[in-house]
């Protein structure tokens, strides 16, 4: 199991990782824009994407 966690989390940083190696500008601008957002529009795109996480895992599993 924390083998399987370990293998997640390094997945992870592998995927977060590519945008700003690959577009560091278009990463930076993007970044700004989502600093600029209210609490509760990021609360919401965290929800979100939390919710697609659990789908997908669900759809595998």
């Amino acid at each position: 199991m924390a083998e399987s966690l370990l293998m997640a989390f390094a997945l992870m940083l592998v995927i977060e990782g590519l945008l700003p190696f690959i577009a560091p500008v278009r990463w930076r601008e993007t970044f700004l824009r989502l600093a600029q957002l209210a609490d509760g529009q990021i609360r919401f795109i965290g929800l979100t994407s939390m919710l697609i996480g659990l789908a997908l895992l669900f759809v595998v599993i």
